[in-house]
């Protein structure tokens, strides 16, 4: 279970992270990654938080439930790798809905570095 101070629930606050945060996607999932140095909606003080949007294209309620459940998991595990103050949000395709534990896990861990790495690049005073 994602620890309640690191849930993003609030519809707000999920638009607001995917209109202005990074994206990456995969055959999966989507991840929308804004930082704490994106502006004056994330401080680094504030705690990592994660939200998903899981649709119904990923199939009927048992198994959005799952892939759900499925991505709170990994994304528990994968807090230490985000910068503090982070808001991270994981949409997941409609493939999701038949993809393995170790696929969603592969997917996640792309999409992250990648956005991580995109994060890093746009920094100012850093070299590309």
């Amino acid at each position: 279970m994602l620890p309640a101070q690191h849930r993003l629930t609030r519809g707000d606050d999920l638009r607001l992270v995917v209109r202005r945060g990074r994206r990456q996607g995969s055959d999966t999932l989507v991840v929308h990654l804004l930082t704490g140095d994106a502006g004056e909606a994330t401080r680094a003080t504030d705690p990592i938080r994660v939200g998903f949007v899981v649709g119904r294209a990923v199939g009927n309620s048992v198994l959005r439930h799952r892939v759900q459940r499925q991505l709170r998991h990994l994304c528990r595990d994968r807090l230490d790798q985000l910068p503090a103050g982070s808001r991270l949000v994981v949409r997941a395709l409609a493939p999701a809905g038949h993809a393995t534990y170790q696929e969603l896990g592969a997917d996640l861990d792309r999409c992250l570095q990648r956005a991580l790495d995109a994060e890093r690049r746009a920094e100012p005073g850093t070299v590309s």
